[in-house]
């Protein structure tokens, strides 16, 4: 299994244009945040706790974080916060009344657009083309900037 710096490294190579840099700021959380929302909306028939169903969105959310534990156990701390803030994020939307899979297709076209706007700019296109993987590094990428921002260690 390739590092995570060699994925990051990788990454990095068709993400070097600032405007792209920016555009992947907004769309790859809102993307990922979009995923997570759609998946969320998939009720499972099972109860964690009295209100609140098992879903989708948690199923798949528990393997992605055995990817990101895999690549990077500090990384993973990052991105398992994140995701536990789109389910937070998922749940208001719902509590709100608002047909949560509906927001989030709108987010995810919206984001989809951004991303290969921004790869028009960076004149490269996206990395996923190369390997699949490289949407699960996406969000991995964005932490390490975070993390050594912080000074911490990935």
């Amino acid at each position: 299994m390739r590092s995570i710096d060699a994925w990051l490294d990788e990454y990095g190579e068709s993400h070097r244009n600032p405007t792209n840099k920016l555009v992947h700021w907004i769309c790859v959380p809102s993307i990922f945040f979009s995923i997570v929302g759609m998946l969320y909306s998939v009720k499972l028939p099972f109860l964690i706790a009295d209100d609140l169903p098992l879903n989708l969105g948690m199923v798949i959310l528990a393997m992605v974080t055995v990817y990101y534990i895999r690549l990077s156990l500090t990384l993973s701390v990052g991105l398992i916060i994140f995701s536990g803030g789109c389910l937070f994020l998922a749940q208001q939307i719902e509590d709100q009344g608002w047909t949560l899979w509906q927001v989030c297709i709108g987010i995810f076209v919206m984001a989809w657009i951004g991303q290969f706007w921004g790869h028009k700019v960076e004149g490269k296109k996206p990395s996923f083309f190369k390997d699949l993987q490289f949407l699960m590094i996406g969000p991995a990428w964005l932490m390490h900037f975070i993390y050594k921002k912080a000074g911490i260690p990935y």
